[in-house]
């Protein structure tokens, strides 16, 4: 524990994520307004005392669609990427494993995947699946699949050449056994510097999903549907893409600040030439 709080990358990355979870969590505490309240009266104000970031076109509290929209945003995140993880891991560790006619079928299909750009394939999913909470889950959390998928595969082969592996293998050890003892827990440590970086990828995913209008349905505020909805007014009055875009770049950064620590960290070589 030690160890990992020397790390800066892993401090500063791990304390913005923080903070913007403890912000989305506590929204009701940290803003008297209904995301969805409308006051056209006071319309597109500049941010100020009673409004710190102003109010959008429809005088809703920017500030308050913000921290209640990065409760969307980041359960989407979540959601997406623990489905990229689960299916990646599971079909990149059997294939690095089992070998034969079962990878040649998934890598294919993967590189099928891989074809499309990652924006796109979420995008032709969200189409066809439509938009929901859960639909969003699979049409973010799909494309990532391969990217846990490949790792997984190219460890566990690395993996399966080792003398333990082998020992376990002449004791007569079930496939399944050796995978669930031996090759996972190996394996994993590898999967988790980069479900950081997916994360961050996921939450720019959501948020590009959003601004194209595929994202969540309204009236329910997520990060790109607030930047979408101060794309007409951007150079008149920028605040509303203004800060939910810097809370979209401040949340990626803090996930791949924390992604690269994990990396630094948990690679020994790394770890021996100090970062270098």
């Amino acid at each position: 524990m030690t160890d990992i709080l020397k790390n800066k990358l892993i401090v500063i990355g791990g304390g913005i994520i923080l903070i913007i979870v403890l912000l989305v969590v506590f929204a009701p505490l940290l803003t008297p307004y209904e995301y969805g309240a409308i006051d056209l009266p006071n319309k597109q104000q500049s941010p100020n005392a009673e409004h710190p970031m102003g109010t959008d076109s429809y005088g809703r509290d920017v500030w308050c669609r913000i921290v209640y929209g990065g409760r969307i945003s980041l359960t989407v995140a979540i959601g997406a990427t623990a489905l990229a993880l689960v299916v990646g891991t599971l079909l990149g560790t059997l294939s690095g494993f089992i070998r034969g006619a079962f990878d040649f079928i998934v890598g294919r299909i993967v590189d099928i995947m891989m074809a499309f750009p990652m924006l796109l394939l979420s995008l032709i999913i969200g189409i066809a699946m439509g938009s929901s909470l859960k639909n969003m889950f699979f049409s973010i959390g799909i494309p990532v699949i391969p990217m846990f998928y490949r790792l997984a595969r190219a460890t566990t082969m690395s993996l399966s050449e080792r003398s333990y592996v082998s020992a376990a293998r002449s004791m007569g050890s079930r496939r399944l056994r050796i995978v669930i003892a031996h090759i996972l827990p190996n394996v994993m440590p590898h999967i988790l510097v980069i479900m950081s970086s997916a994360m961050g990828g996921a939450i720019l995913a959501e948020s590009s999903l959003g601004f194209l209008g595929y994202g969540i349905p309204l009236p329910t505020p997520s990060w790109g549907l607030i930047v979408n909805d101060g794309r007409a007014f951007m150079f008149t009055y920028p605040w509303t893409t203004a800060f939910s875009g810097a809370f979209i770049a401040l949340t990626i950064l803090g996930f791949n600040m924390l992604g690269d620590g994990l990396r630094d960290h948990l690679d020994p070589k790394i770890r021996a030439t100090g970062g270098r």
